[in-house]
């Protein structure tokens, strides 16, 4: 969250922004700054959690909400705030649709009318041939949604209801994002709006300077536990609200309440009195915080929780790679069985995503996720997981993880091994291991000593070498995502582009993949991704990288003179690429992604 620090104006608006996703409130706070007659504070949240944000907010703080769709409605229905909804543009689903383009499966358009009737007329107009499922009511999407997944759909563009649904259905989607037109339009709506009752603004905030200056913080709760006014900074509110929220079921009529709680690393103090407005009661809390001493943290373990481990896996790169693959349906048998895993792959294959989506589809899921990352740890957190009393393998029904198993000299790796029979740890828990093994080499011998004594299911992940077809799709949906995130509008690469992300090797596999695409998406200022910066951005790549050589394609041997134009340059990679596969046209064409002809031709100029 930032706010827009302008100077004050005596006309300006001040607009609380509810952002569905990243790349809107980047978007909201770039245009908010362009202007002089309104003051935005932007939040991330979506649905119920931008209803929280509001929730906790003062509204004498505001003068209009304006956010999208779902949660535009939910908001409007429990806010006194009034609520602008950005709609949603032609311009905006068109770009979805142009994104879409690379998509190799079937894919189609779900969302409510103000979606799919604008979908409908530029394909119309456009002779576009896609697949459009119109909704009337949020609980269609999950019944919709299964049945599109059984009818071999991989991939929806849609509103945030529908990307939130398609993510835990196991869909990859492409969320329709608002433009800045549409940003602008509800911004001047929410200045008109203000105009009719500035007045009865500047009354209640009088009111609340007054409650505001007292000594001790003060919060007020509506009966159903919306905030009606409150003098808590931000940290202080998120820790105590939702144990106010708590108490209210359990306070007495017309007297004064007073009790104590602790959250975190702080003891409150609160008085309550209870008041009646306009038939309804309200809960007055006066509160007194003090500090009490902090937890001590253990280096190299986390703990997570289910929540946790559906966010990253459905927000990250490999959940988009690994949808049709044969290990996803791997994963998911593992995710049905108690039996220990070990997971192997090059490095950048999404060993932790794998251990994160067994441990999300497993019995155990509403128990912790224990990591122990194996690269972290330090002689006293070594201790403190192989002799203290407390340690997380004294614990039972959990699912725990240890990360990077190769990490470990030999004599803890050893260890280790005899500390997990010893105290029969993979009988009371679920366990987890991985371990990096190198292309063309054989699982590391450790690793065999860990499967043959445990009895482990080994989980082999492939190099992305051996799935160069699927490049353009997993380009084409990561930059989807990116728009979200980044505010950034980009359609696509142009074909040049494709072919060398097709040939490259990328030794680093998904994640490097990953974190090429997202350094081109941020040195890209139009709407394609055009073949002179791919070629750049992977001679830079051969130059500095760590990865280990003689892989093939572009990863050795080949310099580029970027002195030189870029037909010359492009000639000069097929040439290596041909040298490579000792004249064979048919095999370095494969290799470089691109038909024989089009090898021949570029070499013919």
């Amino acid at each position: 969250m930032q706010k827009n620090t302008k100077p004050a104006a005596k006309e300006q608006v001040r607009i609380l922004g509810i952002a569905p996703y990243p790349g809107m409130l980047a978007l909201m706070e770039k245009l908010a700054g362009e202007r002089r007659d309104i003051l935005l504070e932007a939040h991330l949240g979506d649905l119920g959690s931008g209803l929280s944000i509001v929730q906790k907010k003062e509204p004498r703080d505001y003068d209009v909400i304006i956010s999208r769709g779902g949660t535009a409605e939910l908001i409007g229905r429990e806010s006194r705030i009034p609520v602008i909804e950005i709609s949603l543009s032609v311009y905006d689903v068109l770009r979805a649709i142009k994104l879409a383009e690379h998509y190799a499966g079937k894919y189609a358009v779900v969302g409510f009318p103000s979606i799919t009737s604008t979908a409908r007329l530029l394909c119309d107009l456009l002779l576009y041939d896609i697949d459009i499922f119109p909704i009337q009511d949020e609980r269609e999407v999950a019944p919709l949604l299964t049945r599109l997944r059984q009818e071999e759909y991989g991939m929806v563009l849609c509103d945030m209801i529908t990307n939130t649904t398609a993510k835990s259905l196991g869909l990859n989607a492409i969320l329709i994002t608002s433009g800045e037109e549409s940003i602008m339009t509800a911004f001047e709506q929410a200045v008109k709006l203000y105009g009719g009752y500035a007045h009865l603004k500047e009354e209640n905030r009088f009111l609340y300077r007054v409650i505001r200056d007292q000594a001790q913080p003060t919060l007020i709760l509506e009966e159903g536990g919306g905030v009606f006014l409150s003098s808590l900074e931000g940290e202080e509110e998120d820790e105590i609200l939702p144990l106010l929220r708590e108490e209210l079921s359990l306070l007495s009529e017309n007297r004064t309440n007073k009790f104590f709680k602790t959250v975190n690393s702080h003891l409150y103090a609160v008085v309550l009195r209870i008041l009646p407005l306009q038939g309804k009661r309200f809960f007055i809390f006066t509160i007194t915080k003090s500090n009490v001493p902090m937890a001590n943290s253990k280096y190299g373990i986390q703990y997570s929780n289910y929540k946790d481990m559906e966010e990253h896996f459905f927000n990250s790169f490999f959940q988009v790679s690994s949808g049709h693959r044969p290990i996803a349906s791997s994963i998911e048998h593992l995710q049905s069985i108690p039996t220990p895993v070990l997971i192997s792959g090059e490095e950048g294959t999404g060993k932790e995503q794998a251990a994160r989506a067994i441990y999300a589809g497993s019995r155990l899921k509403e128990n912790p996720l224990i990591t122990i990352n194996c690269a972290l740890l330090n002689e006293k957190s070594w201790h403190y997981i192989t002799n203290h009393y407390n340690s997380p393998l004294n614990d039972n029904q959990n699912t725990i993880y240890f990360k990077d198993l190769g990490a470990l000299e030999e004599e803890k790796l050893r260890q280790l091994l005899s500390i997990l029979v010893d105290i029969n740890l993979c009988a009371r828990n679920r366990v987890l291991f991985s371990c990096i093994s190198e292309a063309r080499e054989n699982l590391p011998k450790y690793a065999g000593r860990y499967i043959n004594t445990l009895a482990c299911v080994h989980l082999s992940l492939p190099p992305l070498r051996q799935y160069r077809e699927d490049i353009p799709t997993l380009t084409s949906l990561h930059l989807s995502r990116l728009n979200v995130a980044m505010s950034s509008r980009i359609i696509g690469l142009d074909p040049g582009a494709l072919e060398l992300l097709t040939a490259y090797d990328w030794p680093g596999n998904y994640s490097q993949l990953k974190r090429f695409i997202d350094e081109l998406a941020l040195l890209t200022d139009t709407s394609y991704i055009r073949e002179e910066s791919v070629l750049a951005l992977l001679e830079k790549e051969r130059k500095s990288l760590p990865f280990s050589e003689g892989k093939g394609g572009l990863d050795k041997g080949l310099l580029i003179d970027t002195k030189k134009s870029l037909s010359q340059i492009i000639q000069d990679v097929i040439v290596h690429v041909l040298e490579e596969a000792n004249g064979n046209q048919s095999l370095a064409a494969k290799q470089l992604g691109i038909s024989r002809t089009t090898l021949w031709r570029t070499l013919k100029g």
